[in-house]
């Protein structure tokens, strides 16, 4: 499972960087978010990979979503975002990644997060987190196991670049972290689950396919994401009273010191 994961991130990543070296295609969605050519070739290449290999296990995928094309989910399926972060990969910025996540009844148990621009992956598969580098023909190297970090005097926070709010804000002055830190895409889960920093509030609207990946790493490098209720981050969510199907609720993901933001819940 760990190396088809990986092998197929790294190969739509190759093909995002020539897309990215020659310059992207770019189009704006009907929720009027930007997509580009490299989106749509990198999801393609993936989807073709998994049905060679997990032919019985269906998959959400975020471009083919997007046209209306949902498959039918059980109690397995694969959640893909080929190209999280399209502000960053458009604007020139290295912070974007490709992400394949396995769920399996509501909860990512394998995943694969690659940030092509960074020659750099992280995944996890039966509970073991892990950290890789690759060279530009993304020959796979310097592979080690990573997990979350104790909770430090000097807290670190991570907000994002291009969806920072003011609920963010406040609870940012009032956890009264040490030091902030600005990084697009899925990214901010690895550097949860690398012991790099030790909180990631996100208040407002992602889907599934943004967060599952990165969610699956964490959780395997010790750390969680949970709603604001304080219950862990589920998937799968259809037929929402509130919100389109595969939409998240605001969340906080942290590293070992959950009972810091949410002191009256029971410990998981």
């Amino acid at each position: 499972m760990r190396d088809i994961l990986e092998t197929s991130a790294i190969a739509a990543g190759l093909e995002i960087m020539a897309i990215y070296r020659r310059g992207a295609e770019v189009t704006i969605k009907a929720d009027r978010s930007p997509v580009t050519d490299a989106d749509e070739q990198a999801e393609a290449l993936i989807l073709a990979d998994l049905a060679r290999h997990f032919p019985q296990i269906p998959v959400v995928a975020e471009e083919q979503t997007a046209q209306g094309h949902v498959s039918r989910i059980e109690g397995e399926f694969f959640l893909v975002d080929p190209l999280d972060g399209t502000k960053e990969f458009v604007g020139k910025r290295d912070g974007f990644t490709v992400n394949i996540a396995l769920i399996r009844d509501g909860v990512p148990v394998a995943g694969v997060v690659y940030a092509p621009a960074l020659n750099v992956g992280y995944s996890a598969v039966e509970g073991v987190a892990e950290k890789f580098v690759t060279d530009e023909a993304g020959n796979r190297s310097q592979r080690r196991r990573i997990g979350v970090r104790a909770c430090p005097e000097q807290a670190v926070v991570l907000a994002s670049i291009s969806h920072c709010t003011p609920e963010t804000e406040a609870f940012i002055d009032r956890c009264g972290f040490y030091e902030r830190r600005s990084i697009g895409s899925s990214l901010k889960f690895c550097l949860l689950a690398e012991g790099l920093a030790d909180a990631y509030p996100r208040f407002g609207r992602t889907m599934e396919w943004d967060t599952a990946a990165g969610d699956a790493i964490l959780r395997a490098a010790g750390g969680s994401v949970h709603a604001l209720d304080g219950s862990l981050l589920l998937y799968g969510k259809r037929n929402q009273a509130t919100d389109a199907d595969f939409a998240n609720p605001s969340f906080i993901a942290c590293g070992a010191h959950r009972a810091i933001y949410f002191p009256d819940q029971p410990a998981v």
